[in-house]
């Protein structure tokens, strides 16, 4: 047996891994500068200056004109200004889907399993009897007339209500969920990057529910003074603004989003790091930036209890630590019966991964 035998590493520097390796590096820093490709490129630059990123044989120049080659960016019409493209935008979607939770596989089926016996498309081996509302498609034939060949004999065949079995199969939820995102200027305050981890798990989430559970759906809202809507393509742009924490404004939005959705299971998930500092009262806002004012607390519970009437659950992911925001948020999750994640950056995703896919319904402290 000839063993192993050792040799001089000679790291393989060819243009086709050079790409790939500054292409995961670029796409990173384009979800920290908001999509903005200038930046990008030049944070890009700098890095290679500082740390040799490029060598002799592949510079950034040929980097940069390999990404317009594969449609990685494009020049905007009239003022000469790289934009990123729809390929960018899903190769960060999908980027930061394997770099959060990397090990998900593609479902043919996109359902949520729940150990509950119901409408589905799986069947089991149970029987029962049929009952008022069944459909036919649960019927099993086969044995529902052999039955009927028992009860009333061949020469007087017939087949009755009595005689008919139904096929179980395993119940599959669909669910239908809003993720809400905090933009306010407390996202970027006191020296840390919060937007970012945040985007990122908005943008691995919506690949998860587009790829693995193609039936559910997904809206995402940003709130700050007041709330909107946003697309996915919209993720990778999105910017803290100076806002305060409208959370009711986000959670009415989120109510009339999930109204007109018709399935059954329907749900909020929302990234925030402070609590509410922000009501629109008609035309004018009301403000504390202090925050925990009663006034805006009482509002914001209000909306709990109200997501809870409609049987929306609600499940808070907190990026504070601080006592007295935690003290707010498990008020908070009480008035709605949610759940509650009291995470960081570093692990923010891995929560709201579990919960989806596991479709947990209890809290978790």
């Amino acid at each position: 047996m000839i063993g192993l035998r050792f040799s001089e590493y000679i790291p393989d520097l060819s243009n086709n891994n050079k790409f790939e390796d500054l292409l995961k590096l670029f796409l990173q820093l384009l979800t920290m500068t908001s999509g903005d490709v200038a930046e990008t490129l030049r944070i890009l630059s700098q890095l290679d200056q500082e740390y040799g990123l490029t060598n002799n044989q592949y510079g950034i120049g040929d980097f940069i004109n390999e990404l317009k080659d594969k449609n990685y960016i494009e020049e905007r019409e009239n003022d000469n200004v790289f934009i990123m493209t729809a390929k960018s935008e899903q190769s960060i979607r999908r980027q930061s889907l394997e770099e959060i939770f990397g090990k998900i596989r593609k479902s043919t089926r996109g359902n949520h399993v729940t150990p509950h016996t119901g409408p589905g498309d799986e069947l089991t081996s149970d029987r029962r009897d049929y009952s008022f509302g069944d459909t036919l498609d649960q019927i099993d034939i086969t044995n529902s007339i052999k039955n009927a060949q028992i009860n009333h004999g061949i020469n007087d065949f017939k087949l009755t209500e009595g005689d008919l079995e139904v096929e179980e199969k395993d119940f599959k939820a669909l669910t239908s969920t809003v993720l809400m995102i905090d933009i306010s200027h407390s996202m970027i305050l006191y020296g840390e990057d919060r937007i970012t981890p945040a985007k990122k798990v908005a943008m691995a989430f919506s690949e998860l529910i587009t790829t693995k559970y193609p039936k559910d759906t997904l809206d995402i809202i940003v709130f700050g003074n007041d709330a909107w809507p946003i697309t996915i393509k919209d993720l990778p742009y999105l910017e803290v603004g100076p806002y305060h924490t409208n959370t009711v404004a986000g959670l009415n939005l989120a109510i009339d989003i999930l109204r007109r959705r018709k399935t059954t299971n329907k749900q909020i998930f929302m990234i925030t790091d402070g609590k509410p500092t922000c009501l629109k009262e008609g035309l004018r806002y009301y403000k504390n930036s202090f925050g925990l004012d009663r006034k805006i607390v009482n509002r914001t519970l209000d909306q709990a209890a109200k997501c809870r009437k409609l049987n929306i659950s609600i499940t808070t992911f907190m990026i504070a630590r601080d006592s007295y925001l935690q003290h707010f948020v498990r008020e908070f999750t009480k008035a709605n019966n949610g759940r509650a994640f009291y995470s960081d950056p570093n692990n923010l995703g891995s929560y709201i991964f579990e919960d989806y896919i596991k479709n947990r319904r209890k809290r978790v402290k």
